[in-house]
């Protein structure tokens, strides 16, 4: 049943893929890539369990939070161009 669903897995991850290829847009290729990462994650926990391995499902869940950040830093980088505040205000111009 587990190997069936690391196929399935497989299946939706190369679906993402295709779609991160011929994505139209930006975002559409952002949201392709977090799709890749959290079947990614379900994969590293599927096949930790087939292999009898618990400790993949801790790297799972430490993937599966890096996806989360990269996926915020990156959408934010896009929007609006730097990914952090240099705290140091523009003088007024005149």
């Amino acid at each position: 049943m587990f190997a069936v669903a690391a196929l399935a897995l497989l299946v939706t991850m190369s679906l993402a893929l295709v779609r991160a290829a011929a994505g139209p847009t930006l975002f559409d290729r952002a949201l392709a890539a977090n799709t890749i990462g959290s079947v990614a994650m379900l994969l590293l926990a599927v096949i930790g369990f087939l292999n009898g391995r618990p400790e993949f499902l801790d790297l799972a869940i430490v993937y599966g939070l890096l996806n989360i950040i990269g996926t915020i830093a990156v959408l934010k980088y896009f929007r609006r161009g730097d990914l952090g505040d240099p705290g140091i205000e523009e003088p007024a111009k005149k």
